[in-house]
């Protein structure tokens, strides 16, 4: 069973993402932007990172592509995509890199939909959250691209039933 664990948004938060990274025992985690934490924190340690509008240091990429088991991940923050608007600019980008899983942060609104066999996902903020309340993440897992389980949890480790699901890519 592979396992992604995907965050984004933290704004300055530490001892969360070392909880978050310690509770799950992922084969990869990462974190859509906006840490707000130099590249070398050790909390950051093993966590493929992207730069988000309020990562100052300048020291993350803009972009991530890694494959997993078959399945290719794009990470972006998305500010330089505009997703607060649309998806549209992030889709064309994803296109080019034949991404299968879309993940990106920025707007703090935690969710995933499934456009053209891709899935787009947003893990909400572990510090800001908008639309809801919770402080959520998010963590994937599948054996094989045609049964993947897209789970949301709070901060305190609970699932978020109600965003979470299973898809095809």
């Amino acid at each position: 069973m592979t396992k992604v664990v995907i965050m984004s948004d933290s704004h300055g938060l530490r001892e969360e993402i070392v909880v978050i990274k310690q509770r799950h025992h992922a084969d990869v985690v990462f974190h859509c932007g906006d840490s707000e934490l130099e590249a070398d924190a050790k909390e950051l340690e093993g966590i493929v990172t992207v730069a988000g509008n309020c990562d100052m240091a300048n020291r993350f990429p803009n972009e991530q592509k890694q494959t997993i088991n078959g399945v290719t991940f794009f990470v972006v923050h998305g500010h330089l995509h505009n997703v607060k608007m649309n998806l549209m600019n992030l889709s064309y980008r994803a296109e080019e890199e034949n991404a299968d899983i879309i993940c990106f942060g920025h707007s703090h609104i935690a969710g995933a939909e499934k456009v053209a066999q891709k899935l787009f996902l947003n893990p909400g903020s572990i510090r800001l959250p908008r639309m809801r309340p919770e402080k959520t993440y998010a963590v994937l897992e599948w054996e094989a691209k045609d049964s993947i389980e897209v789970s949301f949890y709070t901060v305190d480790g609970a699932r978020v039933d109600d965003l979470s699901f299973v898809t095809a890519i």
